[in-house]
């Protein structure tokens, strides 16, 4: 398993969330990423998911 971190932010910058979960690939946490942003209603929020190896899987301005 592989730890990710998601982050979600307000347009000023404040932090509105950030969790760290694990996943056994990308896709999972991709998968996984999304639908916390779906529970929190954070879709349209800015936000971003990055791997241990720091590559960006979502990301949205």
């Amino acid at each position: 398993m592989r730890t990710y971190k998601l982050t979600a932010f307000e347009q000023t910058g404040k932090l509105i969330t950030e969790e760290t979960f694990t996943a056994e690939n990308d896709e999972q946490a991709r998968d996984k990423g999304r639908e916390i942003l779906k529970e929190k209603d954070l879709e349209n929020q800015t936000h971003r998911l990055a791997s241990p190896a720091g590559k960006l899987l979502l990301f949205h301005s």
